[in-house]
């Protein structure tokens, strides 16, 4: 437990620090992607004190330049640096409202360009939808993790749709992106933290052009196929 209070230690100090210097760099960067580059750091600082290692593989899979969703399954707190440290393309959160209300790092998350999206309040989580959709009309791409939050047991749960409504409206093509062995480093139950391997599969993207609201579901289906089958096959 020593070694686990050291890391979050770290966590909390870089965390301040790099939110410091994400905020001000907000101010010269109106995009946000020097805000996501000064992330990828923080992300893979502590990686590195965690003694976490990460393999990305299928990056010939899509075009760094070209907007997409990016639909992750969710198993642990250590998805979120994998995906910043290790996913060498511009994207943006689609993150619980919740987060952005941590003083410095909500500043921080807002200056990047992540958009909020409130669990609890139907109407403004589609508004929140629609603001991503409008963003990747634009050019931006978006990480969502469909299950909403982080699996207890491992098991992939059931997507939820707001995702999906957001990829039909905007036409932006779906990458599923499969995450394994984040969950043996830190489980939801627990607050200890292990070291491992992690493998990150960035799978071949999906077009939404022939879905609409009406067929979300199917899109969602087909999505939630390609994550689970990739996942249970490295079992």
């Amino acid at each position: 437990m020593i070694r686990t209070a050291l890391i979050i230690l770290w966590v909390v100090l870089t965390t301040a620090f790099f939110s410091g210097i994400a905020i001000i760099a907000s101010f010269f960067s109106r995009t946000g992607d020097c805000v996501h580059i000064i992330a990828g750091i923080w992300a893979r600082s502590i990686l590195w004190v965690s003694r976490v290692h990460v393999r990305i593989h299928g990056l010939s899979n899509i075009e760094p330049d070209k907007s997409y969703v990016y639909m992750a399954n969710h198993q642990s707190n250590f998805d979120i640096p994998v995906l910043l440290g290790y996913l060498p393309v511009q994207f943006r959160w689609l993150a619980k409202a919740e987060l952005f209300k941590i003083p410095v790092f909500g500043r921080a998350m807002l200056g990047a360009g992540y958009v909020k999206i409130d669990r609890f309040n139907q109407e403004s989580a589609f508004e929140s939808i629609s603001e991503a959709a409008q963003k990747m009309k634009n050019g931006v791409s978006v990480m969502i993790f469909p299950e909403g939050t982080r699996s207890k047991d491992g098991r992939i749960r059931p997507f939820k749709k707001g995702g999906f409504v957001m990829a039909v409206d905007s036409g932006v093509p779906i990458v599923p992106v499969i995450i394994r062995g984040t969950l043996p480093i830190m489980a939801k139950s627990s607050l200890r933290i292990n070291r491992g391997d992690v493998e990150m599969e960035i799978a071949k993207p999906i077009d939404t052009i022939d879905y609409s609201r009406e067929t979300k579901e199917e899109l969602m289906d087909r999505v939630r196929s390609v994550i689970c089958q990739k996942f249970d096959a490295a079992e």
